[in-house]
C-alpha cells in the first residue's frame, strides 16, 4: 500500500496531475476516523489518491468517486484494484452534475473537482447526505490567489478565484450547515449539516 501510495505521487508529479496535498488527506482520514465515518461519496477522483486513503483508514470504509475524465478515471481504476480495494471503492466515469444518484445517503461528501463548479456539486449533493453528515471541501486557497481576484491579471484565473470567493460566502450564509474553515494544505471548509427539525 505504502509503494502504491508512493507511486501514485511520483505519477502524479509526472504527469502534472493535481493531488491532494499531505496535510489535507491527513487532515480528512482523521476526521474520517474520529466521526466514525462509513460511506463516502467523492466528486472527482483524479487518479484515486485521496480515494485509496479515505477508503484506508478503517476496513468498514467504502468510497463512491465520480470522475469524468477518462484517462484518470482508468487510472483511477487501475490503482484501486492494485491495492485489492474493488470491494470497497466504486469509480463512477461521468461528470457528477449528471450523475443519478437514487436512494442512497452519504455520512460525508468530499468536493474536490473543477473549482468553477464547487456550489452547484454542494446544492446538487447536499440531498444525499444523512442528518449530521459532512461535506468537506478542498482547495479553498486556490494557491493563494482567494481573496486577491482583485489583483489577478489572467482573465481565468481571475475567474476561477471570485468563484471560489463566491463559494465561500455561500458556505458562510448556508443555514443549512455549521461551516468550519481550515488553514490545512490548501485550505478546507467542514460542513456540518444541520439536523432537520
Amino acid at each position: 500500500m505504502k509503494e502504491l501510495i508512493l507511486e501514485m505521487e511520483e505519477y502524479a508529479s509526472l504527469k502534472n496531475i493535481p493531488i491532494i496535498e499531505k496535510d489535507s488527506i491527513a487532515f480528512i482520514m482523521k476526521y474520517i476516523k474520529k466521526n466514525n465515518i462509513k460511506n463516502i461519496l467523492e466528486i472527482g477522483s483524479a487518479i484515486g489518491y485521496s480515494t485509496i486513503l479515505m477508503a484506508s483508514v478503517a476496513q468498514d470504509v467504502t468510497v463512491t468517486t465520480i470522475e469524468r475524465d477518462e484517462a484518470r478515471y482508468m487510472e483511477c481504476l487501475k490503482n484501486v484494484k492494485k491495492c485489492g480495494f474493488e470491494k470497497k471503492i466504486n469509480v463512477v466515469f461521468q461528470d457528477a452534475l449528471e450523475v443519478n444518484l437514487t436512494g442512497v445517503k452519504y455520512d460525508m461528501i468530499f468536493i474536490d473537482a473543477a473549482k468553477g463548479q464547487y456550489t452547484k456539486f454542494f446544492e446538487k449533493f447536499q440531498y444525499f447526505l444523512k442528518d449530521g453528515g459532512t461535506i468537506i471541501t478542498d482547495n479553498l486557497k486556490f494557491h493563494g490567489y482567494v481573496g486577491k481576484s482583485k489583483e489577478i491579471e489572467s482573465k481565468n484565473l481571475r475567474g476561477l478565484a471570485e468563484k471560489i470567493e463566491n463559494y465561500i460566502e455561500f458556505l458562510k450564509n448556508n443555514k443549512d450547515f455549521e461551516t468550519n474553515f481550515y488553514d490545512v494544505g490548501d485550505g478546507l471548509s467542514v460542513s456540518v449539516k444541520k439536523n432537520e427539525k
